[in-house]
């Protein structure tokens, strides 16, 4: 069994910048991927960004060129820079980490992660 905690959620201003942080339990080093998704009220919750022990990753349209995904295998860690922050980034961020996906153009697909946080909350306002 793998605990996720999430931090580094807060409330900033459009244009701000946040770094969500997942710590891992124990070491995550043998899950294929981690995972970044986030879930605005009202709305269903959504693949945000993905990165794997090759450190390939991947991101949503809507937060390429803004978010940076990186993990820090020595410290279990799991990061989300977000830059360039707007209202629409608001809502709930979970991290999840999927020792099952078999491939890696599926990394936005909710189902194929085993182990989930339980949330932090990214507010922005204009």
């Amino acid at each position: 069994q793998v605990q996720l905690v999430e931090s580094g959620g807060g409330s900033v201003q459009a244009g701000g910048s946040l770094r969500l942080s997942c710590v891992a339990s124990r070491a995550t080093h043998s899950s294929y991927c981690m995972g970044w998704f986030r879930q605005a009220p009202g709305n269903e919750r959504e693949g945000v960004a993905s990165i794997d022990n090759d450190g390939y990753t991947h991101y949503a349209d809507f937060v390429k060129g803004r978010f940076t995904a990186s993990k820090d295998h020595a410290r279990d860690t799991m990061y989300l820079q977000m830059n360039n922050l707007s209202p629409e980034d608001t809502g709930m961020y979970y991290c999840a980490a999927s020792y099952s996906l078999s491939n890696r153009r599926d990394w936005w697909l909710q189902p194929e992660y085993n182990y989930w946080g339980q949330g932090t909350q990214v507010t922005v306002s204009s």
